[in-house]
């Protein structure tokens, strides 16, 4: 499932930004971009997250704007002196003079800068850690509300097919008369009505039209279509099972399209397999 979070953590330093965001994934994939003063807490951060979502593609962002002067690089002074000392030496046995562009050069010598990084504070971890769940928090709250609408979305999908179902009832009697007819005709064309034995035509008749008919899987659609809903409403995670049921009811779908032999009730059916797959698509963004 898709969702955000965003959270901001300050110190007189520094003004930190947690940006989170997930997409749909069937595990938990998980991408961190640190500063480097936070590289060491990646272990911490990563067990954070994954004791509060269960899956998703997750990128986890952590920037930061220095809001005060932080000294990080700093002159290595008895470097410089000591170039500074050479060059002296070495100008007096030129017997040349030194003016102060030879610290321009000085400075691009090796080992006059160094770089020293400060240990991450203890108390700026803190907050930043604070700051990781309330985004993750964020993040879990975009994510119920859009789990809502997905339920929402998913039971009117649920009360379509039902209501398809209905409508292909009421072809099954014309149905029947249209079969009924059908294999008289054929007979009459072909050995005459006259020569029909009526009620070895009626038991035939019965035995050809179990064959065509849908009443069990009318009454398991609507059953998988309730459970649907049971489940869809109980506890979470029910991702895979809501998954399970869809296609369970795609072969209930598929049976009465096959027994059919219809075009009104076929035309139901290719109208419930549309509901059907958009049920399917919203299965995969729930947990």
């Amino acid at each position: 499932m898709t969702g955000f979070g965003k959270a901001i953590a300050e110190t007189p330093q520094k003004k930190i930004t947690i940006e989170i965001k997930s997409l749909n994934s069937k595990q938990l994939d998980l991408n961190t971009k640190l500063p480097w003063l936070y590289k060491e807490k990646e272990p911490e951060i990563r067990n954070i997250i994954s004791q509060k979502l269960d899956r998703g593609k997750i990128d986890l962002s952590i920037y930061f704007d220095m809001l005060d002067e932080e000294s990080v690089t700093v002159i290595n002074k008895a470097a410089v002196r000591n170039y500074y000392n050479q060059f002296r030496e070495i100008a007096s046995d030129l017997k040349i003079d030194l003016d102060d562009q030879i610290f321009s050069a000085i400075m691009k010598l090796p080992d006059t800068l160094k770089t020293e990084k400060p240990e991450l504070d203890e108390s700026e971890w803190a907050l930043v850690k604070e700051q990781i769940l309330e985004s993750v928090s964020m993040l879990d709250l975009y994510r119920t509300e859009e789990g809502n609408s997905i339920m929402a979305d998913m039971k009117k999908c649920i009360g379509r097919i039902l209501a398809l179902l209905e409508n292909a009832a009421t072809f099954e009697e014309a149905r029947i008369v249209r079969v009924r007819e059908k294999l008289e005709q054929l007979l009459a064309d072909n050995v005459g009505s006259e020569n029909v034995d009526r009620n070895r035509f009626e038991q035939e008749l019965i035995f050809y039209l179990e064959k065509f008919d849908i009443n069990e899987e009318k009454v398991r659609l609507r059953t998988h279509c309730d459970y649907f809903i049971e489940t869809m409403n109980g506890p979470a995670p029910n991702g895979k099972l809501l998954n399970f049921i869809a296609q369970e009811i795609g072969r209930e779908i598929n049976t009465i399209g096959s027994k059919a032999n219809d075009a009104s009730i076929q035309k139901q059916v290719v109208m419930m397999k549309d509901e059907l797959e958009k049920i399917k698509e919203q299965t995969l963004n729930v947990l």
